[in-house]
């Protein structure tokens, strides 16, 4: 509630030279999209972790025990929350939204390679966030 306050007053001061006399309209409708947009992103977020989940890597295989699905579940969650806000973003864009190259780019305000390059690095740093909770196979250990 106090992010929901604080964000659309500091959306009235950014604009306080736009507000109408009585601005009392403006701020309950500043906070409705405030609102909104929060939960939309808690909805986002929720689709976005099922939807990493119900893709599986190459050479993995889909764990059986319900137990190994929470625990890789709360990894996912972990993972995603160890993201730099930036990388998020661009994960989202690809992922929830579904957008191209180019309306992602449009969306963040850069060049459509550029784009390509972050969403590439926000990838590896997400598997690299997951990598420490897939267990490691005793084959691929090292043989000293």
């Amino acid at each position: 509630m106090d992010d929901i306050v604080g964000e659309t007053f500091l959306a009235a001061w950014r604009r306080r030279h736009e507000l109408p006399d009585d601005p009392r309209p403006w701020l309950f409708g500043a906070a409705r999209k405030v609102m909104l947009n929060a939960d939309r992103t808690m909805r986002r977020q929720a689709a976005l972790m099922v939807h990493i989940q119900s893709t599986e890597a190459p050479g993995h295989e889909r764990a059986v025990d319900e137990t190994a699905h929470v625990d890789s579940r709360i990894d996912l969650v972990a993972a995603w929350r160890s993201l730099a806000s930036a990388d998020q973003e661009v994960l989202a864009l690809h992922i929830w939204e579904g957008l191209n190259a180019r309306d992602a780019a449009t969306v963040l305000n850069c060049t459509r390679a550029a784009y390509a390059m972050r969403l590439t690095r926000a990838r590896r740093r997400l598997t690299s966030a997951l990598r420490p909770a897939v267990p490691a196979s005793p084959a691929l250990s090292p043989k000293y």
